[in-house]
């Protein structure tokens, strides 16, 4: 689920690594206009931060709604519920009076940001009722948690390591139309299989191994994403800046590109877990050729960026990702 020209970037090109320098270097005179746009950015995160927090959780409120109307029952009337009319109801009911209450509450670019993340947080909450049920919709409980839990977390991990960098783009909703096509199609290949071959998406260990992929991929993405600090931006840069300084500590010691890695086996872990063999074979293959061409790309920047020291850490650390072993220097 990737595209050729939108992508996970830290400061310079996507998913380097790049942290800010201590600023030892700079000029004093320069050091009071630096404190002005880190104070700046404080309350941008403060507010913009808070506010998507909230509106996740009175998203994820959904899941009281069954639980406080059949408190006490067994496990097997939430799905009951929840695909009822009544649940229905209730639930659209829900929704209605939290965008409601969010457009009373906040007003232009920060009530965008109170939607989106709503709902997502309502996302989650349905993946959650979903995934308690013992039904045969199950892992799918489990994608609707690991796709809106992924989206939301892009957007609350840039709020807090470079909130000058966060946008409404930073939730990765309008990633590219490509992306967009990819989730359909998953959705679409699960329903389809799901009535002809329900067999098929049964097979629990499966799923399991998918969920676990999905787990350490988002983990590896987010634990490069607060390496790299506040040089990560979802908007690739071109030029290096003056604090860029080259990283080869944390997760950047076992790999070149770890937000790469972990985007590349959440994407696939995705379609393992909801059994889809046709777009798990689309996934790899499209994933894997965006991320060998971007990679080749980027490190031709890195290695014009820091020259010999890029190389030595190119000799040492591969880019993580199967069969791509990034540009190719002749001796």
């Amino acid at each position: 689920m990737t595209s050729g020209r939108r992508a996970d970037a830290c400061g310079c090109p996507a998913s380097l690594p790049y942290l800010l320098d201590s600023g030892k270097f700079r000029k004093d005179r320069d050091a009071s206009a630096e404190r002005s746009v880190t104070n700046m950015a404080g309350n941008k995160l403060v507010l913009e931060g808070r506010i998507s927090i909230i509106s996740f959780f009175l998203g994820m409120g959904v899941v009281l709604i069954p639980v406080i109307t059949s408190l006490g029952s067994h496990i097997g009337w939430v799905f009951e519920y929840f695909s009822g009319i009544r649940g229905k109801i209730a639930i659209a009911v829900y929704i209605g009076v939290v965008q409601g209450l969010l457009l009373i509450i906040y007003k232009g670019p920060l009530h965008k940001v109170a939607v989106r993340a709503c709902f997502l947080g309502c996302a989650f909450g349905c993946g959650l009722l979903i995934s308690f049920t013992e039904t045969t919709w199950t892992h799918f409980g489990w994608y609707m948690c690991s796709l809106s839990f992924f989206h939301y977390s892009e957007y609350l991990v840039t709020a807090i390591i470079n909130p000058r960098s966060l946008s409404l783009d930073s939730f990765l909703l309008n990633h590219s139309v490509e992306y967009t096509v990819a989730a359909v199609s998953s959705w679409v290949e699960f329903m389809v299989e799901k009535l002809l071959f329900p067999e098929l998406k049964q097979l629990g260990w499966v799923s399991l191994l998918g969920l676990l992929m999905v787990l350490c991929g988002e983990g590896l993405r987010k634990s490069a994403m607060l390496t790299a600090g506040s040089n990560f931006n979802h908007v690739v840069q071109n030029e290096k800046a003056q604090s860029h300084v080259l990283v080869t500590s944390g997760v950047y010691a076992f790999c070149r590109h770890p937000s790469y890695v972990g985007w590349f086996y959440w994407s696939i872990g995705t379609q393992v877990m909801l059994c889809n063999p046709v777009c798990l074979l689309g996934y790899t293959l499209a994933s894997w050729r965006f991320f060998r061409e971007r990679i080749e790309e980027e490190e031709i920047s890195l290695i014009h960026f820091f020259g010999e020291n890029y190389l030595d850490y190119k000799r040492k650390v591969s880019t993580g990702l199967p069969f791509i072993p990034g540009i190719r220097v002749q001796s």
